[in-house]
């Protein structure tokens, strides 16, 4: 996909707010600090100007690289070279290719990511191999920047308000007033937020790096570790190459990755498939766990499913995965519940999910009852829920 083509995401909901709020606090902030520390030439005032000229410019730099370079994805009919491999691997029926170690297939991109992490709806795309590394450091860039223009704001805001001759001066010259007090207000409050939420994000991601683990593999990681909790045999995650090696792979002056996202350095005793492996098994477990209900009432999808009671609407999953819409009578294959909602998959017939018209996501658990055809734990499952 070409950069140009990818620099369409910014259209949306999540960049668009993301640069309101970096070009809010930045203007914001460049306006007060001539107030609060005049640039009158001395080292303190120019470096205290430069540095947080600095920090915004890169935040927004590696805000767009991010959103524009992507995170790489699996080309189109891949498979592994050798045929004997291709056993160990998931094969993506919409993108028609084996998915390469350490990819997932996204909903939303409505591809195969390489090394997903997430999908960030900040940058209306997935974080993966090639943009972790600019991802990342926006994140440390933001937390500066705002750290920096909390620091800037709040001093002109206390110098305004507990210095009353700095307060009449000022706004009998129209520099400030009630409006302006609160403009500064609202964009504390916003550089506050970002330095707090963007803080906890970015220590993930650090912690991630080190790791080597992006979240979906951190998830398998506890699948793993839990099925062998009464065995002797411990799983081993084969791309921890220690804290240095990890790091190198993504952190550099340029936040290019190292290697093409599909062929990985593994630790000694594992191969490129130990997790893949892995993974199918824990898919082919979770398949035998799966129940089939039949639909009983039909539901749009909504985020706020009205119809079908507060409890849906305020025990909502805590998660950006689908709401999908069903009809009564179709057959839902599910596996995952919560309290008042269920995640599965709607049966298709196989054209149209060839056409990549997959159906999977949450909908209410009051819209569907156990098929009389499913096996007896099915229906002792139905009286526990």
């Amino acid at each position: 996909m070409s950069i140009l083509k990818q620099f369409s995401r910014i259209f949306h909901w999540g960049p668009l707010i993301a640069l309101g709020i970096i070009k809010s606090i930045t203007f914001t902030t460049l306006r007060y600090n001539e107030k609060w520390w005049p640039f009158d030439g001395t080292l303190p005032a120019i470096l205290n100007l430069v540095l947080f000229v600095i920090s915004s410019s890169l935040t927004l730099y590696h805000f767009l690289a991010s959103l524009a370079l992507g995170p790489g994805y699996v080309p189109l009919h891949w498979k592994p070279v050798s045929q004997n491999d291709i056993s160990f691997l998931q094969f993506c029926s919409i993108c028609k290719a084996y998915k390469a170690p350490r990819s997932h297939h996204c909903s939303k991109c409505g591809k195969c990511v390489l090394k997903m992490d997430h999908h960030c709806p900040w940058i209306n795309n997935c974080v993966g191999h090639y943009n972790h590394g600019h991802f990342t450091a926006f994140l440390a860039f933001a937390v500066i920047g705002c750290s920096h223009a909390t620091i800037i704001l709040l001093s002109y805001l206390m110098m305004i308000l507990f210095q009353p001759w700095q307060y009449h001066y000022a706004s009998s010259r129209g520099y400030i007033g009630t409006w302006h007090i609160f403009w500064i207000v609202i964009n504390i409050g916003l550089a506050i937020g970002v330095v707090i939420a963007v803080g906890i994000l970015l220590f993930l991601q650090l912690r991630a790096i080190l790791r080597n683990r992006t979240g979906i593999e951190d998830w398998i990681l506890e699948k793993a570790v839990a099925r062998r909790k009464e065995s002797q045999d411990a799983f081993v995650y084969p791309y921890d190459l220690g804290r240095m090696a990890n790091w190198n792979q993504v952190v550099n002056f340029s936040c290019t990755p190292i290697g093409d996202g599909i062929f990985w350095t593994t630790k000694e005793g594992c191969n490129e498939y130990t997790l893949t492996i892995e993974q199918i098994e824990q898919k082919r477990l979770k398949k035998l766990r799966s129940i089939e209900y039949e639909v009983i009432r039909s539901y749009s999808g909504s985020w706020f499913p009205v119809s079908h009671g507060l409890r849906a609407i305020f025990c909502q999953p805590c998660t950006e995965e689908p709401r999908i819409y069903i009809n009564l009578g179709e057959i839902i294959t599910v596996t995952r519940w919560k309290k008042y909602w269920y995640y599965g998959e709607v049966f298709q017939f196989p054209r149209d999910t060839e056409n990549g018209r997959r159906r999977r996501g949450w909908f209410p658990k009051r819209c569907v009852q156990v098929l009389d055809s499913a096996p007896g734990p099915a229906k002792e499952f139905k009286k526990k829920k």
